[in-house]
């Protein structure tokens, strides 16, 4: 597979990108969709879920706590600095110190039982591996390195053995334009040697925990279909089932029965399996009966006794978000938004999606700049509006009209719609005859390139049409694996995503049709491009750097297409802003042009 090339991104993304000299910080503005969550915070409580309390109360992501074995101590991941970092504090808060830091991405941290080594989780050599930090000396090593990504390290109580998960085997089977990793469980000593897969290849594997006798790991697994339903973003019910596994004879047990998501297993005192449950009646339960605390409950972790918990959830959940979010390049200001954003001209609203997928039933809302003033502009009981996109006037909105994803009977039918900045005046442009969608405004206002699909010969791949005459032309070579269509505002070049060399990646095309040129050529989908108010920069999603944490712990991030790049117009000097767990897409640029421009 292309993923496997991903252990030489590093080196070549430094060959293809010239150095920066000096680039005015802040010249421009991206606006982007996240599926993270909008905060999340650390609680603590008592080993039996009781008196649980915010442990931090800030305003930035902190998560993936765990205790060390005397209850005094705990590591956690904060992105205080912008990327995911591992920090060390006392359970009151105090000595906090940094433990692994920088622009990697860094997380899933874990004390030895003799708390003298750290086992985490971190990209910095291009992929997810398993790392060990030496507390005393400083010293990092790489433990696993492999192309593939190896997630949620756990040490055997005798310190001689680490248990993670891994896709290095998986299928990667393929739903839609979705791509689920699939994990499988296995061992390694923490010097790299004796590594083996314990489980099995095509399952969900994941979360794995030891037994306290070192006998035996426990872990959650599920099938392909459930897991489909699990980070579905209608958030449909999926199962999993809780797994043990003898280490010595290789004996396969299945713990548990009965519907519902069961996950991030853990062996308290008396035999006793604590495991998150997953459902509105869902929270931290017993295997048996009982739930010991409800509600969302996230990466618990238990002191050696089991008189400490630590876990964390999402705090202040609202949508769309507002948030700045620091940028791995000064040069492009980050501001997380809803889907789809489109600011208007004087700069001062944005238009967007109302929802957090587009495969939602999605309605068209507006918001001030700074994330005030919310406000409806387009609702219809039926029909989704998908990727609405403001005029170069400011004076209109162009939309997806219709049945995009939602599980039409037969075929799913879309239209290209207009209506006024504020609402009014609903026009359909197209003829109701196709599944239409995506538009993206000529510089000049005059005309509307859109993605046509499953229509029929000369109605799939990128279309065009006049607005007032409502003549409508295909862009000849564009075929229906050509998407997300933008004009570059210099009017010359239209960019889109396609897959028809492979995996989705970005081109430009003339027009006419001619001058076609692929601009990507990196491991993973790239797509949802996007050009900077200028002309001279594109920017785009992608997936190159796979998954960084199990399919099932992250349900809304269901494809690892989610780092957020820019690029020049002819594909040179990519940059990379954005570098998490989270799938991030749709970016959009502030109408804002820079007031000096960026120098390679």
């Amino acid at each position: 597979m292309k993923r496997l090339f991903i252990a030489y991104l590093p080196l070549a993304l430094i060959a293809a990108v010239p150095a920066a000299e000096n680039p005015p910080a802040g010249a421009y503005t991206v606006g982007f969709a996240s599926f993270g969550p909008t905060r999340t915070e650390l609680f603590i409580a008592r080993g039996d879920g009781a008196g649980a309390r915010p442990l931090l109360s800030e305003s930035w992501n902190n998560y993936n706590a765990a205790l060390s074995r005397d209850g005094k101590w705990l590591t956690f991941t904060s992105e205080r600095e912008g990327s995911a970092d591992i920090y060390r504090m006392r359970i009151d808060g105090r000595d906090r110190q940094l433990l692994v830091g920088g622009p990697a991405f860094d997380d899933q941290s874990v004390l030895s039982p003799d708390g003298r080594r750290l086992a985490f989780v971190s990209d910095r050599e291009g992929q997810p591996d398993i790392w060990i930090l030496n507390l005393k000396t400083r010293a990092l090593t790489n433990v696993t390195r492999h192309p593939g990504g190896d997630f949620r390290p756990s040490w055997s109580p005798d310190g001689q053995w680490l248990a993670f998960s891994s896709d290095r085997d998986s299928t990667d089977p393929r739903l839609s334009f979705s791509i689920l990793h699939s994990t499988a469980i296995y061992l390694v000593r923490p010097d790299g040697s004796g590594l083996r897969r314990i489980g099995k290849t095509g399952e969900f594997e994941g979360s794995p925990s030891w037994s306290r006798d070192g006998k035996s790991v426990v872990f959650y697994a599920g099938d392909i279909a459930n897991v489909n339903k699990i980070v579905h973003p209608k958030r449909l019910r999926g199962v999993t089932q809780l797994v043990s596994i003898d280490i010595a004879s290789g004996t396969r047990t299945v713990l548990t029965d009965g519907p519902g998501e069961k996950t991030s297993p853990h062996w308290l005192k008396g035999k006793k399996l604590a495991f998150v449950s997953g459902g509105p009646d869902g929270g931290l339960s017993l295997m048996g009966g009982g739930t010991v605390l409800r509600g969302e409950v996230s990466s618990p972790s238990w002191s050696a006794d089991g008189g400490r918990l630590v876990f964390h959830r999402e705090a202040d959940p609202h949508w769309p978000p507002f948030q700045r979010w620091k940028s791995l390049d000064p040069a492009f200001k980050l501001v997380r938004t809803g889907v789809f954003p489109s600011w208007l001209p004087s700069g001062e609203r944005i238009v967007l999606n109302d929802k957090t997928a587009g495969i939602l039933h999605n309605d068209i809302i507006s918001i001030a700049a700074d994330g005030s003033g919310q406000r409806t502009l387009f609702h219809d009981e039926k029909r989704s509006a998908l990727a609405p996109e403001v005029s170069p006037s400011g004076k209109q909105i162009a939309f997806g009209l219709g049945n995009f994803f939602q599980g039409t009977q037969g075929r799913a039918l879309a239209d290209i719609a207009l209506i006024n900045i504020d609402g009014s005046g609903l026009t359909i442009l197209t003829d109701g005859s196709g599944n239409y969608g995506l538009p993206s405004w000529s510089p000049d206002g005059s005309q509307i390139v859109f993605r046509g699909a499953g229509n029929g010969e000369g109605k799939d791949g990128l279309l065009i049409i006049d607005v007032a005459s409502r003549v409508q032309r295909h862009i000849p070579g564009t075929v229906i694996k050509d998407n997300f269509p933008s004009w570059s505002p210099k009017g010359d070049l239209i960019s889109f995503t396609s897959n028809r060399d492979g995996d989705y990646e970005i081109y430009t095309v003339r027009p006419d049709g001619t001058g076609l040129r692929r601009l990507t050529d990196i491991p993973g989908n790239d797509a949802h491009n996007s050009w900077s108010p200028d002309g001279e920069w594109i920017a785009f999603a992608s997936g190159t750097h796979g998954f960084r944490d199990e399919a099932v712990l992250h349900p809304y991030n269901p494809q690892p297409y989610g780092e957020i790049y820019v690029m020049r117009a002819d594909g040179s000097d990519r940059r990379r802003l954005t570098n998490n767990q989270y799938e991030e897409g749709t970016p959009k640029w502030s109408i804002a042009r820079p007031e000096k421009p960026v120098r390679p």
